[in-house]
């Protein structure tokens, strides 16, 4: 008796409390697949820090990405598929948002890109507009105490020229209070255009180059990542975008950064992408990169 209640509780200590740690950890379901999944990560993970300053960067082929991208997109078909509102679709993307965001940093991952409001969202109506704006304060409010106890250095890049006035109060004193963390970023696109940056990035050469700040013949890739929003990050260039809700196509959004990011296109709607969908993608990406040798 005493034998099999042996074989019982190392049993659970070694097979079914680490998968339940696991589950819990990463608020993803209980499966296989997702601690097959979650081991390969975090296995990548140690070995980048082992090879970190020893091997090049083609031949870490397998590896985390540093800068992840997302487009939060299919808020309103997750509200129509069940018979809700714009609002309430808004809502509950803005909720997978807070549920997720210090999970996204989970594995090493240094920066995190959220295409949360374009340029063009603006022609939506009023009503629903102004709801998305409040929603935007409400968790500026209510995540800054989560966001700073995590570490994690939050820039918002876009226009500005629309957003209230309440809101980019907001905003200035979240980026004021975490603007010394560094090993974590939260970049928050909001009222922002992919034509946009490139387009303020030549104008801001233009202008240095009239007032003889730099030579026109000097202007090549690298002064122009510098003009460009994402330079406020260590990792300007996502190493992998994803689009949620299915669409093949990265619209207006970093259109200089992603020449050679890896596009991951899964059909799942934004509200509906949670830990175990997070964990899938970044599979994805390392089997890419095991096997194409891509730039990471």
């Amino acid at each position: 008796m005493l034998s099999l209640l042996s074989i019982v509780l190392t049993f659970l200590s070694l097979i079914v409390m680490p998968c339940l740690f696991v589950s819990w950890r990463l608020r993803v379901p209980l499966s296989i697949t997702n601690i097959r999944r979650f081991i390969k990560t975090t296995a990548s993970q140690c070995n980048d820090k082992e090879e970190s300053g020893t091997t090049g960067e083609k031949e870490k082929g397998g590896r985390m990405p540093k800068h992840v991208a997302i487009i939060l997109d299919g808020n309103r078909r997750w509200a129509e598929k069940r018979g809700l509102g714009p609002s309430q679709g808004q809502e509950a993307g803005a909720r997978t948002v807070m549920e997720n965001v210090k999970d996204y940093f989970s594995m090493g991952i240094n920066t995190v890109s959220l295409f949360a409001f374009s340029t063009e969202n603006w022609g939506r109506p009023g009503d629903e507009v102004k709801y998305i704006m409040d929603m935007f304060e409400k968790i500026v409010k209510s995540e800054m105490p989560n966001l700073r106890r995590y570490g994690v250095k939050v820039s918002v890049i876009g226009k500005r020229t629309n957003i209230p006035e309440s809101l980019l109060h907001l905003i200035g004193e979240a980026e004021e209070a975490t603007k010394n963390n560094k090993e974590k970023q939260l970049i928050m696109a909001l009222d922002y255009s992919g034509k946009f940056d490139i387009l303020q990035a030549c104008k801001s050469l233009a202008e240095k180059a009239k007032n003889g700040l730099i030579n026109i013949e000097d202007i090549d890739e690298n002064l122009m990542d510098k003009e460009l929003m994402t330079s406020c990050s260590e990792f300007p260039n996502p190493d992998l975008l994803i689009r949620t809700s299915g669409e093949q196509r990265i619209s207006n959004f970093y259109l200089w950064q992603s020449a050679y990011t890896e596009l991951y296109f899964p059909s799942v709607l934004w509200p509906d992408f949670g830990g175990a969908e997070y964990l899938e993608a970044l599979d994805w990406y390392q089997k890419r990169q095991r096997r194409f040798g891509l730039r990471v």
